[in-house]
């Protein structure tokens, strides 16, 4: 299956958790639909792309890269890539990618937290976000693509980071209550 294919099956099963997450889903498949290269960097209509909040559940911190073009706070995340043969693949690669954790990061529920539509300097990202769960010993480093690397408690995220990163950590930890209930 393409990745195309793999992505609009995956966004048609999402349960989207509000109306605002409903619009969003609804509007991915939409470009998919009009874009057969939707999933890729070229697509100057916009592209999808992938992302994983990594979290430490047992430390109650977040890991945030200070992105170096956007010079911004964010989880990591980034283009798909040919060899992605999922959303999930792609956001567990930027996330072992841009933490520098090579092994052991494993995605939460294995399903989206939410979407996230906006503006680069590149096109508009239709972002599909997950929680990638750190394992007890990670050991952060930084990539070429980040100009610092932090854990932050989540009551420090809101200090940093802006509303779509709050958004994804308070969904992230909103899911995590729901799996260990």
């Amino acid at each position: 299956m393409s990745l195309h294919a793999e992505a609009a099956r995956v966004l048609k099963e999402w349960p989207a958790p509000s109306a605002d997450q409903e619009r969003l889903r609804l509007a991915y498949l939409d470009h998919l639909v009009a874009h057969q290269d939707g999933m890729w960097k070229p697509c100057k209509d916009g592209h999808i792309t992938a992302s994983a909040l990594v979290i430490d559940p047992a430390g109650g911190r977040v890991l945030l890269t200070l992105h170096r073009k956007l010079e911004m706070w964010l989880q990591m995340g980034g283009h798909c890539e040919p060899e992605d043969a999922s959303l999930a693949d792609a956001a567990l690669r930027e996330a072992r990618e841009e933490s520098g954790i090579a092994h052991g990061l494993t995605l939460l529920g294995g399903a989206p937290v939410r979407l996230d539509r906006h503006q680069t300097p590149c096109a508009v990202h239709l972002d599909v976000q997950y929680a990638a769960l750190a394992p007890a010993d990670a050991v952060a480093e930084i990539s070429d693509e980040s100009l610092d690397l932090r854990w932050f408690r989540y009551d420090e995220v809101a200090a940093v980071a802006d509303d779509s990163v709050v958004r994804l950590v308070a969904d992230t930890r909103a899911l995590l209550s729901a799996v260990s209930s």
